[in-house]
């Protein structure tokens, strides 16, 4: 039998990928070694309040049901562990004040805690039934055994998670301007090519705008850099707060900014739409600006804004279509009327 079980054990180990997974199987296994009628794993809230079965296997009569949580106090476990017992085959002699037991029928009790690396209490392994039953040394250390097993399954999880965790945040901040706080370059040409392919598949327009702030140097010049750096976070605040949730909103560097959605299906409406939604970025970005340091008002942006088909060009030559047509807008710009 113990050759049969360590082979079970190590089959496990070897396929079980997942703490649910890993636990369902060690109880199967716990039943036929300690011929308890019911199996279970606990978990202990953070506050030390509540108990929860987490997983159970229950046979014959007894049932303990996965997700029920009693008070930490009135549990067997609660009393095992100060106790230092571990083990009754009349639980009613010895702990009979308690509710949760006698709800259950529990008249054999077994319990081992279920301790991690830094010395916490996750939780409980147990095993119980309704009738007298007798532990053997043998089932004893197996219930430990798997104690220890299954807190090292869930300090595996835990640090999987936090890598998982680390692993977004560093993915976010590399998409991330750091100054703005918008997405930056790389974040931007990760996501037209999505934006592209949703757009070709529902032959849609895609419009791009692409915006260079005029009169930023005479700013960083006459204020200094730190209240250029405040010019660039308000410009990126009010992107955030006046483009669309659908639309892709980004600071390619300096002071280049992009914003690109889908449009219509048909290109008369593309073109009434890349019209307006031009004027929607010139109006949004205009305007005075209450800076830490001063009042800025300021005279707009040069825009470049197309729309295009995504069938039939890439979003790298769409972007440099609409930088092409930005200076365009900024010739203009400066023959018509000074920059402020």
């Amino acid at each position: 039998m113990i050759d049969n079980l360590i082979e079970r054990i190590s089959s496990a180990l070897d396929a079980e990928y997942t703490l649910e997974g890993l636990v369902r199987q060690l109880l199967e296994m716990l039943e036929l070694v300690t011929n308890m009628e019911s199996t279970y794993l606990t978990r202990i809230d953070a506050e030390g309040s509540q108990q929860q079965i987490v997983f159970s296997r229950n046979t014959k009569a007894m049932n303990i049901p996965e997700g029920l949580s009693v008070p930490w106090e009135d549990t067997l476990c609660k009393r095992a562990l100060d106790e230092g017992r571990r083990y009754t085959c009349d639980v009613a002699k010895v702990w009979g004040d308690s509710e949760a037991a006698k709800a259950l029928g529990i008249v054999t009790y077994v319990s081992t805690p279920v301790t991690l690396a830094d010395g916490s209490l996750y939780g409980t392994l147990c095993a119980a039934s309704s009738e007298q039953r007798e532990l053997t040394d043998h089932s004893e250390q197996v219930l430990q055994l798997f104690s220890q097993l299954i807190a090292q399954q869930i300090q595996n999880e835990q640090l999987l998670k936090k890598l998982q965790q680390a692993n977004v945040a560093l993915t976010t901040a590399s998409y991330t301007d750091e100054l703005t706080g918008l997405p930056n370059r790389r974040a931007v040409f990760d996501q037209l090519p999505r934006l592209f392919s949703r757009a070709k598949d529902d032959a849609r327009y895609v419009l791009v705008a692409f915006a260079d702030l005029d009169g930023f140097k005479q700013i960083n010049d006459l204020h200094g850099h730190e209240t250029g750096d405040d010019f660039l976070c308000a410009i990126g605040q009010r992107l955030k707060e006046g483009v669309r949730g659908d639309e892709i909103l980004g600071r390619l560097g300096g002071d280049e900014f992009i914003v690109a959605g889908a449009g219509p299906t048909e290109y008369s409406e593309a073109l009434r739409a890349t019209m307006a939604f031009r004027a929607r970025l010139a109006e949004l970005l205009s305007g005075e600006y209450q800076l830490k340091s001063c009042v800025i008002d300021y005279a707009g942006p040069s825009i470049g804004a197309i729309a295009v088909n995504p069938a039939t060009i890439t979003p790298d030559d769409a972007i440099r279509e609409a930088d092409t047509l930005m200076y365009v807008d900024k010739k203009r710009r400066k023959n018509g009327a000074a920059v402020s």
